[in-house]
């Protein structure tokens, strides 16, 4: 073999070995790889422990940094190009948690910027697969724990309160940010879970349970201690709150999967607000010679309201095969009437129920969705469990949106037209408050400077009735980017979704079934809506904008 030969021989190895180790050829993956490195993935995704509580120091992120890029490395040598849609869609939902771990280290930096992180408390389940906006890794649910606490659950919930104090002062070590709003405003949050575990002292049983008391009152004393040590900070944090627009174009694509840019984001949300107020008035002055509607104003008349709206949205679903109706929807719906709130002390929301609770209900989608996780989980396991960093935001919350207005156009409220206000009053609002949040992730506006668009810019001065639900809107907005437009992104993104799959259909000649595209997406699961109609449709024409789907 000559000189020539032998090298060409060894570039033709070469050449063959790198083909094969960036999964061009195929030949070496499974989706069993995709698989394995998911649960690899999920268990890395869960730091460390230090002093017993999750480890967010700098150093601890520095000494990680190998092993998730030794993560990723492993994700772009499996070849996806032979593998069917839902499969290839299942590798860009791990890419795209990847990718929202970088972007938390690179820029959110929530444990750096964002007291409200540490946050440990919750009462009440979120409605959707996961709490709205970034949260800790050993959050205590004590909506999941029945009481008085079996032998073992209380050996756990003990456990669980005893991370709280070491965790808050790591807290006070990793809290370095200068993000003025986020930091004032999360003190709130923690100040809130004081009143949380003095709550947990009255749930029966642990009154007399000296160990879980003084596990709480031990929580309790770190909690205060951090409150005071974070409102003793707050007068040197001066700095912006938001990520910049270019980031946030960035975070929507490569993270939640949302084709569109910050620009993007902003005409659209000012032609939903514009077209919302002109709906309005236009219902209205069909409506003119209608009584107007009259709210409950007493507890007996909000739970018949309650119940005749929700055996009225359930009998619509079925009867006018809009979806198909489980088993398990009546009771998830049932579990979320509300009450009657008196007038005065209504939020937006409350206000709209206490009229007609079917928009508000419409919305409740979302524990249709979550009892759908429970009773039917995926067969999945990429999907079968919420993805991590609120990625299914625009299937969740764009789902809800949208169903409230395609449930009106539908004929929902042929009985009652004037509750179609309602819904463009509705739409409206969440116009404004996304359009407030990009404001303030572009550092235009600070946060009280964007309440005022979400406030100002909600029709009949809903939002100007309880300020508490405001302050609690633009404080996760701005904590967790792109939740704020998820919203009316999402419900653009299926509003698109429906266009384009009932478009396939008549270009093949067939029928189609409002049902069927509904069915469609319950059975992809809480995944970006982007790539729910590419499973649905075939096409990924619409996901060009994001990096890892663009042709060049």
């Amino acid at each position: 073999m000559t000189t020539f030969h032998i090298k060409a021989y060894f570039s033709m190895v070469l050449l063959l070995c790198c083909f094969t180790s960036k999964g061009q050829s195929g030949t070496m993956s499974s989706y069993q790889d995709l698989e394995n490195l998911f649960e690899d993935w999920r268990n890395f995704e869960n730091p460390p422990l230090f002093e017993g509580a999750p480890d967010y120091r700098k150093v601890t992120f520095t000494n990680r940094n190998s092993d998730f890029i030794a993560l990723k490395e492993r994700l772009n040598t499996i070849s996806i190009t032979s593998w069917p849609i839902e499969k290839q869609v299942d590798w860009h939902i791990v890419k795209a948690e990847m990718n929202g771990y970088d972007f938390n280290h690179r820029v959110l930096k929530s444990w750096e910027r964002d007291p409200a992180f540490y946050k440990t408390i919750w009462t009440s389940r979120s409605d959707v697969p996961a709490h709205e906006g970034p949260t800790h890794h050993a959050v205590l649910e004590v909506w999941q724990y029945d009481f008085p606490l079996s032998k073992v659950k209380r050996n756990e919930f003990i456990a669980q309160l005893h991370i709280i104090p070491s965790l808050n002062t790591q807290a006070k070590a990793n809290l370095t940010g200068n993000a003025k709003d986020l930091w004032i405003t999360g003190i709130r949050d923690i100040r809130t879970q004081t009143t949380d575990l003095n709550n947990l002292k009255n749930k029966p049983g642990i009154a007399k349970d000296k160990q879980i008391l003084k596990a709480i009152n031990q929580a309790i004393a770190s909690t205060e201690d951090l409150s005071t040590w974070l409102e003793q900070q707050a007068p040197s944090k001066t700095g912006p709150s938001g990520i910049g627009k270019e980031n946030y174009t960035w975070y929507q694509q490569n993270v939640h999967l949302v084709p569109m840019s910050w620009e993007d984001e902003v005409l659209l949300l000012k032609r939903e607000l514009t077209r919302a107020w002109t709906g309005l008035k236009l219902e209205e002055h069909r409506n003119r010679d209608l009584p107007l509607l009259t709210d409950a104003h007493t507890e007996e008349a909000y739970q018949l309201l309650s119940e005749k709206a929700a055996n009225s949205l359930l009998a619509f679903l079925e009867d006018q095969d809009i979806v198909t109706v489980k088993d398990y929807y009546e009771p998830a719906l049932k579990a979320h009437y509300g009450a009657f709130v008196p007038k005065e002390k209504r939020n937006f929301f409350w206000i709209t129920a206490h009229y007609d609770p079917r928009p508000l209900f419409s919305h409740f989608y979302h524990w249709f969705e979550l009892a759908r996780m429970d009773n039917e989980p995926h067969q999945s396991s990429i999907r079968k469990n919420a993805l991590l960093y609120n990625i299914f935001d625009s299937r969740n919350e764009g789902m809800a949106t949208a169903v409230e207005e395609l449930f009106m156009q539908a004929g929902l409220y042929d009985d009652s037209p004037r509750v179609r206000e309602i819904v463009y009053i509705m739409i409206a609002q969440r116009a404004a408050r996304g359009l407030g949040s990009l404001y303030a992730h572009a550092n235009e506006m600070t946060m009280e400077e964007a309440g005022k668009i979400h406030s100002n810019y909600t029709p009949r001065g809903w939002m100007k009735t309880e300020k508490e639900l405001l302050i609690f809107e633009q404080h996760l907005y701005l904590r967790q980017p792109g939740y704020g437009t998820s919203y009316i992104t999402g419900k653009y993104l299926v509003e698109q979704a429906l266009a384009e799959y009932a478009r396939k259909l008549e270009n093949d000649g067939t029928e189609f079934q409002l049902k069927s595209f509904f069915d469609g997406l319950n059975t992809i699961g809480n995944i970006p809506i982007s790539l729910g109609q590419w499973q649905l449709t075939g096409d990924k024409e619409h996901l060009s904008k994001i990096d890892a789907f663009s042709p060049n």
